[in-house]
């Protein structure tokens, strides 16, 4: 199993070097397509991302038609606050690619227009325009990584059994 995060156009590096950390610790890759709004040698992508970005599978493009040509077969789910569908609501297969638009403008809406059916949202109350990238990538793989049992990865409960004691 390898679930795939795709940022389109990532705009902080503080929120890509989080993102780059959370894919390290969950076994997922992670797909950036440019341009991007900062270099991958930026400190405070590294920082973010600490000593982990090295451990990353990350793979860059140059544009959405570069992704879409290298990754013909891919399921993508673009996360949007324009959704009909909640994030929780779809079944995410093991190897899909769930993707995430930059923070100021989100996914161009041509491609959500042409993707109606797998466009997930994250619900939020009131005016809230959205959270925070880093935080939604990681509530969508999280429930992504939940509906596929987790495979891969240690559960805690599996390595230390807590006996409470009266």
């Amino acid at each position: 199993m390898s679930l795939n995060i795709v940022l389109f156009e990532p705009e902080i590096p503080a929120n890509t070097g989080n993102i780059g950390r959370t894919c390290v610790a969950t076994n997922t890759r992670l797909h950036l397509i440019e341009p991007l709004g900062f270099s991958l040698e930026e400190k405070q992508l590294k920082r973010a991302g600490m000593d982990y970005w090295k451990d990353l599978d990350v793979t860059t493009y140059v544009n959405w038609e570069d992704f879409c040509q290298r990754n013909p077969e891919a399921k993508v789910y673009y996360a949007t606050t324009k959704a009909r569908h909640v994030y929780s609501e779809v079944n995410y297969e093991s190897d899909c690619y769930i993707m995430f638009g930059k923070e100021s403008a989100g996914i161009p809406e041509e491609i959500l227009k042409e993707n109606p059916d797998t466009c997930v949202r994250i619900p939020m109350v009131g005016e809230t325009r959205s959270l925070n990238l880093s935080n939604s990538v990681a509530i969508v793989l999280y429930e992504a990584l939940r509906q596929n049992d987790f495979s891969n990865m240690k559960l805690e409960g599996e390595l230390h059994r807590l006996h409470w004691e009266d």
